[in-house]
């Protein structure tokens, strides 16, 4: 047995775990960006817990709550000026993926000055600001991995900064913070921490550990799956949701993601779908490919979602999701598969497919 685990992130978990230790925010900086957007973070009281740590501790901070979804390159760039501008020496993200997302990129650019040529691909000279990172949304694990997802025009896809640089030092996890959640928002994110978890297990880099953590995030998930549905979430069921999502950013932090985040970067790029709802209408069709070629591995993952067969779990998808609102034309299917078929992500699959599998699985999922 030999595998490497790496997970530097110091996290704490529970209602008021921001107030109760604000302490651990003292180490990273004297003035901090907080990296958020317009609404959320204010609305649900992170925004506020995080300033008043923040005053308490005398610590200084300037807020840039201009994130919008899916962030750009222009929005991580200019993030990155202000903190330069105003001194500021350690960010803290709050919010979904998207401010997560930015505020990690923010904190690199704010370190060195990458051109955007460089930004995806390094090299990386190590100056990153501190990270502290306060969840949301239970789906993105981005308070524990050590990627940044940043809409690439260039490429008319969503690329990855993949980075040991910006794992967060410090997350603080609490599942009030997602209980004002559109029920929308709440199933695409849940679907979004499902994904991780699964395609961290099928995986080419999965270990004992890895797929340890995954089987459970997997489990926990389902069992919160009918009140997901429902709309009838407890804060207990939003704790262990939250606490899934943020095993399932350990496990791809070690062990990337694969198609299925290749494949949904197109739909969320020219389709505007979110993504977590775009992994989720292409997860039963990469469970199909894995019928031939890896059983045994996709047999033990059905287990964990408690069911017997990939039908099942595309039902339980089409149920939670709904069915698509458009069908793929031909065209566009090639044009996402060669796409898709670039990035690196498609690696990391325990068979690699290639890019007519791409084709197929684009046209069973939304053909």
């Amino acid at each position: 047995m030999n595998f490497s685990f790496y997970m530097p992130a110091r996290v704490y978990f529970g209602e008021n775990c921001i107030r109760e230790n604000r302490e651990a925010l003292k180490g990273l900086g004297q003035k901090a960006l907080v990296v958020t957007g317009r609404h959320a973070a204010k609305a649900v009281g992170a925004l506020d817990d995080v300033t008043a740590a923040l005053e308490a501790n005398g610590q200084a901070y300037v807020l840039f709550d201009q994130v919008t979804p899916n962030p750009t390159m222009d929005l991580v760039y200019r993030g990155a000026e202000i903190a330069r501008q105003e001194a500021c020496d350690f960010v803290i993200c709050i919010g979904g993926g998207s401010p997560m997302d930015s505020g990690k990129a923010i904190a690199l650019l704010a370190g060195e000055d990458l051109p955007p040529e460089r930004l995806f691909t390094g090299p990386y000279t190590g100056r990153v600001l501190p990270i502290a990172a306060v969840p949301t949304t239970a789906g993105t694990g981005s308070e524990v991995t050590k990627a940044s997802i940043i809409t690439n025009d260039a490429a008319k896809t969503k690329s990855s900064i993949n980075y040991e640089g910006i794992f967060a030092a410090v997350s603080f996890c609490d599942g009030r913070y997602t209980q004002t959640l559109k029920h929308a928002t709440t199933v695409d994110t849940v679907v979004d921490a499902l994904s991780h978890a699964v395609e961290g297990f099928l995986n080419v880099h999965a270990s004992p550990l890895t797929d340890l953590l995954a089987g459970e995030s997997i489990r926990r998930i389902c069992a919160a799956l009918p009140a997901v549905a429902a709309d009838t979430l407890t804060l207990k069921d939003r704790e262990n949701l939250l606490y899934a999502s943020t095993l399932a950013g350990m496990v791809i932090a070690n062990t990337g993601t694969t198609a299925v985040h290749a494949m949904g970067y197109e739909l969320t790029y020219f389709k505007e779908t979110p993504h977590g709802r775009a992994n989720g209408y292409l997860l039963p069709a990469l469970f199909h490919f894995y019928e031939e070629k890896q059983e045994k591995k996709l047999n033990q993952c059905l287990s964990y979602l408690g069911m017997e067969t990939t039908e099942e779990f595309q039902v339980q998808m089409e149920q939670l999701l709904g069915r698509p609102e458009y069908r793929l034309t031909a065209e566009e299917i090639r044009t996402y598969a060669e796409i898709a078929i670039q990035a690196g992500n498609i690696k990391n699959c325990s068979t690699a497919p290639d890019k007519e599998d791409l084709v197929r699985m684009y046209t069973r999922a939304l053909g």
